[in-house]
């Protein structure tokens, strides 16, 4: 017998996923038309479009999806805002035209320091399990890619994450390059669920077409708490437990749309990102 907890997650979940077709379709068409602009320009575009995909998220790449675009809603009440002013500085929209070269230690353990206007989140990477994921992440951090970046996407119905990593703070934004997927028969992935605390790469993986796979680029989604997805995202880190306390803080103030799945009410933005080796 379903419960009517159970039937109204089951809801949210299928709205989730028809709401991501209809971007992906549009985002598709968007492609299509930058590309005839660049070709009569002469302009090679390098670019990366995130998305949230069937039933799950879906991230940045040449070929991307769109994350979420998000319009808040007219009849939302102001929502106090949690988290202090951003640092001053700007994005450095950088694009790179491949992966860079392996040169991660995967005998080590990498630790993300994110600095966030809400509070600290601490991110333990693990090469051993996902080295290109790790070691795309050292280059880009090393380069200052996710400085200043928004975390621009809470989901708060159906599965329960923030998403960061897109320079554009769009949902559009990538490294210009891909990494492929890794570490997707974790033992934590147990039943399609992705425990809070894990964090993991978004892409544009659609589980109908079956395309899309090894799409992985700069986004990523922090888990705050226990979500039901498919295990085709790439799980690469665990959080802190202080950092766990800081996503409830911005998960508890809520998203604007008011329809569980929006632009974070807090203002999320990362001031300082670091990677560490131990």
């Amino acid at each position: 017998m379903v419960s009517q907890e159970q039937r109204r997650r089951q809801l949210a979940r299928e709205k989730f996923l028809r709401q991501q077709q209809r971007r992906t379709s549009a985002r598709r068409k968007a492609r299509v038309r930058n590309s005839v602009i660049a070709s009569v320009l002469g302009v090679i575009l390098i670019g990366s479009v995130a998305l949230y995909t069937t039933g799950a998220l879906k991230g940045d790449d040449n070929k991307e999806n769109a994350s979420a675009e998000v319009t808040p809603s007219a009849s939302a009440s102001p929502v106090e805002d949690p988290c202090e002013k951003p640092a001053e500085g700007e994005v450095k929209k950088l694009s790179f035209d491949k992966e860079p070269e392996l040169t991660v230690d995967k005998s080590a353990t990498y630790t993300m320091d994110l600095r966030t206007t809400c509070g600290d989140i601490s991110i333990a990477m693990d090469a051993s399990k996902a080295p290109h994921t790790v070691n795309s992440f050292d280059f880009l951090v090393g380069k200052g890619y996710l400085d200043h970046t928004k975390c621009h996407r809470l989901t708060t119905a159906g599965i329960y994450v923030l998403q960061c990593g897109d320079p554009e703070g769009t949902g559009m934004g990538g490294p210009g390059y891909t990494i492929p997927d890794e570490n997707l028969k974790d033992e934590r992935l147990k039943g399609d669920v992705y425990p809070a605390g894990t964090v993991a790469m978004a892409n544009q993986y659609n589980a109908q077409s079956g395309e899309g796979r090894n799409s992985g680029g700069s986004q990523f989604f922090l888990v705050y708490q226990d979500s039901q997805l498919p295990a085709n995202y790439t799980p690469f880190g665990t959080i802190s437990e202080s950092g766990m306390k800081v996503l409830q803080k911005i998960a508890e103030a809520g998203e604007n749309s008011g329809m569980g799945d929006g632009a974070p009410n807090a203002t999320v933005v990362i001031n300082k990102a670091t990677v560490s080796k131990s």
